[in-house]
């Protein structure tokens, strides 16, 4: 942990950072809520991705997803601030395209403004896609960057990450309207395994496959056609096995760095279901 950054840094829960790892970079993360019906559990703090899980396979309530208030950016901010004797902060979010969470970040940032500098980013991304962006706010603050340095740098550097999953149906996303492009492939392929990607910060279609076992080959095939990798994350939330099979493939592409394992968010297996396997790919770039 470098305790010498004078920026703090803010993420929400749908970055997929390990509790510990956030609490060690001094990283805040704003929770995301689920809701089940008239209960509402905030994402990773009342609820588990495990508890999500079970609870989603015998609710008949299904579940919905919202965005953190401006309240609690606010309180966020603020907390963040005093905790590092700052008046500066970053904040990345998961891309604007899929939530509102951009936005509520954005108004709590201009509603403080008299009293904290806050740089809102948008990642374009989500899950460790959003992760990587949080971690190399950290590094970069640990640099001893000030806040619009460092929202310079990440907004320049959004292009390097790519995420491209697949789950058990894509019925779940298209329920939740976050399908985007990737619309033309339901009905037809509602029972395949296609290869989406997240480009732009919206989903899109990557490749069509028809198995899981082909699914996973084309992940490999995506991996290790990509150029330089600083690193690499496989994310997951209901077969860990498959996902450690697939670091294993996968390590000798990041010899300097371990494969980082990361299960999914309650807020997004809402949106993409059971059976969730991916890859996020932070790409070499020359400095």
């Amino acid at each position: 942990m470098n305790t010498n950054a004078t920026v703090a840094i803010v993420t929400d829960s749908t970055c997929d950072i390990d509790k510990e790892l956030a609490q060690d970079r001094r990283i805040t993360v704003v929770p995301l809520n689920v809701h089940f019906g008239e209960e509402v559990f905030a994402d990773q703090v009342t609820i588990s991705t495990d508890e999500f899980m079970e609870k989603m396979s015998t609710s008949a309530a299904l579940p919905t997803t919202s965005q953190p208030s401006v309240g609690a950016f606010e309180r966020a901010f603020r907390e963040a601030a005093a905790a590092q004797n700052t008046k500066e902060i970053v904040c990345v979010t998961l891309s604007s395209k899929l939530s509102g969470t951009f936005q509520s970040a954005s108004i709590a940032a201009q509603n403080l403004a008299d009293e904290l500098h806050v740089e809102v980013v948008d990642s374009f991304s989500v899950s460790f896609g959003l992760g990587f962006q949080a971690l190399r706010a950290a590094d970069l603050a640990g640099q001893g960057l000030d806040a619009s340095k460092i929202a310079a740098i990440l907004r320049g550097e959004v292009g390097r990450y790519h995420i491209v999953f697949f789950a058990d149906t894509l019925e779940h996303l298209r329920r939740g309207g976050r399908i985007g492009k990737a619309a033309q492939l339901v009905g037809t392929l509602l029972q395949l395994k296609p290869l989406l990607r997240i480009d732009e910060g919206v989903i899109v279609p990557f490749e069509r496959t028809r198995t899981r076992s082909k699914a996973i080959k084309a992940l490999e095939t995506f991996v290790n056609e990509t150029g330089a990798i600083d690193e690499l994350a496989v994310m997951y939330n209901t077969t860990p096995d498959d996902a450690r099979a697939l670091a294993d493939v996968l390590q000798p592409k990041t010899p300097g760095h371990p494969i980082t394992l990361t299960k999914v968010s309650p807020v997004i297996a809402t949106h993409i279901g059971p059976g969730v396997l991916g890859v996020i790919v932070k790409e070499h770039i020359s400095e």
